[in-house]
């Protein structure tokens, strides 16, 4: 119930950031981003109450019974979407478990796993044989999920990126000029991984499921064709082969939520990475508490010379 509790105080904080960021009347977008301990599972809720997963976390059931916790506490009888990134163990191995438990309406992935050997045996034929019995989706960068009350738009899949930009994005991106690329080889589901950006009313979210560093520069290079926005679902766990600053400083978030693990993620690059975000809520408090400062002491040097005349 801790684990729990974690993932629903992360929940009320983020509908009150969406709340303020919306008109006073408009219902919040709830997100629930369960404890998978280096996994990937996340849960959103849509102001209409359609439910949409990320990922659904390890197998062995644990992250099942965390994730249907959390699906409880929503109120939910049926996942309408299930968005799978790519087909990693961590990211889509609690998805047989899932289905047992909680009817799925909708599968959506990039299309069928680019690598031979499977993390998860037999996954492929299992898989199949589930999105069978209801819908599936093969997305593509440019698509429009169909969930009411929010923009959902897929900015990555099957090793493409977006290419007309999204409102607000487009611009010509600085940190291209300093980028330099990582030799990551034998990686190739994580590039394949579909990427989303979510937008309500004055607030938007980006998570790219775990895109490869060299991925990011595709997408966000020589113009940023997303914008900046509001919180970052970390990719690939905070690890150093993802989360390049020429991704996270042009997006400028204000939040970062990493799913890592113990002994995954959390990276040395990584981390001063996300700091450096000229969005950061810190920074932009630390800007704000300069700005006050500055005025108080101006309001105290006329009152000084006020004095002594």
């Amino acid at each position: 119930m801790k684990r729990l509790a974690a993932a629903l105080l992360l929940s009320f904080a983020l509908a009150a950031t969406l709340v303020a960021a919306q008109a006073p009347s408009s219902k919040p977008l709830d997100i629930y981003v369960v404890d998978t301990e280096g996994g990937k599972a996340a849960l959103f809720v849509s102001p209409t109450g359609q439910s949409l997963l990320i990922d659904s976390g390890n197998p062995g059931g644990r992250d099942t019974d965390r994730l249907m916790a959390a699906v409880t506490e929503a109120g939910l009888k049926q996942i309408d979407y299930l968005v799978s990134t790519h087909y990693h163990v961590d990211h889509v191995g609690g998805m047989a478990e899932l289905v047992k438990r909680i009817p799925v309406g909708t599968f959506i992935d990039h299309g069928p796993s680019v690598e031979e050997r499977e993390q998860v045996q037999g996954f492929q034929a299992m898989y199949a044989e589930m999105y069978g019995k209801a819908k599936h989706l093969v997305v593509k960068p440019g698509d429009k999920l169909p969930i009411t009350g929010l923009d959902w738009r897929i900015v990555t899949a099957g090793g493409a990126s977006l290419k007309t930009p999204l409102p607000g994005g487009g611009k010509p991106n600085p940190e291209c000029a300093t980028f330099t690329p990582k030799e990551i080889t034998n990686d190739p589901e994580n590039a394949q991984s579909v990427g989303s950006v979510v937008t309500l009313g004055q607030f938007r979210l980006a998570d790219f499921g775990d895109l490869l560093w060299n991925k990011e520069r595709e997408l966000m290079c020589p113009n940023n064709p997303i914008g900046t926005i509001d919180l970052l679902m970390v990719s690939h766990h905070g690890i150093d082969q993802s989360n390049s600053p020429v991704l996270v400083k042009a997006l400028q978030p204000r939040v970062a939520v990493m799913q890592n693990g113990t002994r995954k993620g959390t990276g040395a690059e990584t981390m001063p990475t996300l700091r450096s975000s000229p969005g950061h809520l810190k920074k932009r408090k630390k800007k704000k508490l300069k700005k006050g400062n500055e005025l108080k002491k101006k309001c105290i040097k006329g009152i000084d010379e006020k004095k002594k005349q």
